[in-house]
């Protein structure tokens, strides 16, 4: 292709380049296998077509929006045309005058679609609109504020959706695909005819471990304790579903809302506070059946250092009772005996393994909480051969540790240092998921399973793409992370079928255009 310079497309890349020339387009292809390749083909084309006009390519987070920028600035010849990073950083005046001669503009949603409502500029003369992580859109405001204001306004309009994974339900990307007012959807996974030969082998392991007597032990007591509060909030005719921590949740937020109108009766304050607490047991359940036994002793004496400082009378309850407090003082005296979960010792041997068949072996271990990240990024920093770091979010708060985050640049330097071997093992949460060009890895270890197909499909998808790769998943019998794995599996076959049937639908819908066109 004229003006792409360094890279050539893979056949399926040609494939689905082709369909979103001539359609709005939602490309939906697992991480790694070049979408922005085909966005940056696109953009080369429409710039071709529609000269003096210009590319808005749209990514949730800064360090993305970078990320896409230095794609298209080392794969496009320096003379094609200018090409600008929007942050929060310039002044509202600086992105207008630059906004009037750019030619690319990589940016967030929030930078352009606060420009765009206060008529900074308009996106009349954008000849192609690039939505990046675009299952974001069913929530983000700012990219359907953008992709809505574009379709009305644009001479040339010309949109492109790029995600790993829409999500298993259909009525969801049927909401993407209105949102960003999508003609067509270009489908491939890891199974697609035309793009298997571009993959390596990827071997699937489930390590299957037993949750210690001592530890059922504990959980037993709390669910006890959880069970009570439930009933409570039936007794109180607030609650008729499945304890799930999600109800839960929806539960609290709907009864903080009624106590925030006003409704400050007896039953729904109580209702509220017992709601509370059943959340907490909910989250100290899962600490303890799927993490580390340190993290859920520590959030087990936070709970009691509220209590103490009298901060809350449903938590002062709570502590009080006999359950709480065999958990708490059974939890610590396993510390003291050095007894962790069962999936650290076995993490710490698959680690040690892997090492030994592969010295120059660089790993990824997920998992859910921060505070589990650290535990295994300190015990695997034990064994001689592992150089592992923390690899997490930006910060939002301080604690008494320290900061709880990182900044962007520090998460930039970690990537390079992983790149260039000074780190062999990154110990993520969520952040590693998602987008950031994190080096091809041998092995992705998740150190439990999450029930989002979208979030497994992102994790799974940072092996296997140039050499031969691995995914080993944690689980522990008999606990939620055997739910959540047959969960997120389920959902990950529904997504194709919810795929076809949505395509299915806007084929008949462009059909019936086509024809309305005739008469």
């Amino acid at each position: 292709m004229e003006f792409l310079s360094n890279v050539s497309p893979r056949e399926y890349q040609q494939k689905i380049f082709e369909t979103c020339v001539k359609k709005n387009c939602l490309v939906v292809l697992p991480t790694g296998l070049g979408k922005t390749l085909i966005a940056l083909m696109l953009s080369i084309e429409r710039i071709k077509k529609f000269p003096g006009e210009k590319v808005v390519f749209l990514a949730p987070t800064k360090p993305l929006a970078e990320q896409h920028l230095l794609y298209f600035k080392s794969n496009l010849p320096e003379l094609f045309g200018s090409l600008e990073l929007f942050t929060g950083e310039i002044s509202p005046e600086n992105r207008q005058k630059i906004w009037g001669y750019a030619d690319i503009i990589f940016s967030t949603p929030q930078c352009v679609a606060n420009d765009v409502s206060k008529s900074l500029y308009d996106l009349e003369n954008v000849c192609l609109l690039i939505e990046d992580e675009a299952h974001r859109c069913v929530q983000n405001y700012s990219y359907n504020y953008l992709a809505r204001k574009y379709m009305e306004t644009a001479k040339n309009p010309r949109i492109l959706g790029l995600t790993a994974s829409p999500g298993s339900e259909a009525q969801k990307i049927r909401d993407i695909c209105k949102n960003l007012s999508i003609e067509e959807v270009e489908l491939r996974n890891r199974h697609s005819q035309d793009v298997a030969p571009y993959l390596q082998e990827l071997e699937f392991e489930k390590v299957i471990l037993d949750l210690p007597k001592k530890f059922q032990e504990i959980n037993a007591s709390l669910l006890r304790l959880f069970h009570s509060y439930i009933d409570e909030l039936r007794n109180r005719k607030v609650f008729f579903g499945f304890p799930t921590k999600t109800e839960l949740i929806k539960l609290q937020k709907k009864l903080m809302f009624m106590i925030s109108q006003g409704n400050k009766n007896f039953n729904t304050l109580l209702a509220s506070s017992a709601c509370a607490q059943a959340v907490k047991l909910q989250h100290a359940m899962e600490l303890l059946e799927t993490q580390t036994m340190y993290g859920f002793n520590k959030y087990m004496k936070e709970l009691y250092s509220q209590a103490a400082k009298k901060e809350n009378k449903g938590v002062m309850r709570l502590v009080s009772k006999p359950e709480f407090n065999f958990a708490l003082i059974n939890s610590e005296e396993l510390l003291t005996k050095n007894q962790e979960h069962p999936k650290i010792h076995a993490l710490r041997e698959i680690v040690e393994k892997e090492f030994r068949e592969n010295e120059k072996a660089k790993i990824i271990v997920f998992s859910q909480f921060r505070e589990t990240a650290k535990i295994l990024c300190k015990t695997l920093n034990s064994i001689s051969e592992v150089k592992a770091k923390v690899f997490v979010g930006q910060a939002k708060k301080i604690s008494k540790e320290g900061v709880s985050g990182l900044t962007q640049k520090e998460q930039k330097k970690i990537i390079e240092d992983f790149s260039e071997r000074k780190i062999n093992v990154i110990c993520a949460t969520s952040i590693g998921e998602e987008g950031l060009d994190i080096p091809e890895v041998n092995v992705v270890i998740f150190y439990e399973p999450v029930p989002s197909a979208i979030r497994a499909i992102q994790r799974a998808g940072r092996t296997a793409r140039l050499m031969k790769g691995k995914v080993i998943m944690l689980i522990t019998s008999k606990t939620r992370d055997e739910a959540y794995f047959y969960s997120s599996r389920a959902k990950e076959k529904k997504m194709d079928t919810a795929i076809d049937s949505v395509r299915k639908g806007l084929n008949e819908k462009n059909k019936l255009n086509f024809q309305k066109t005739l008469k």
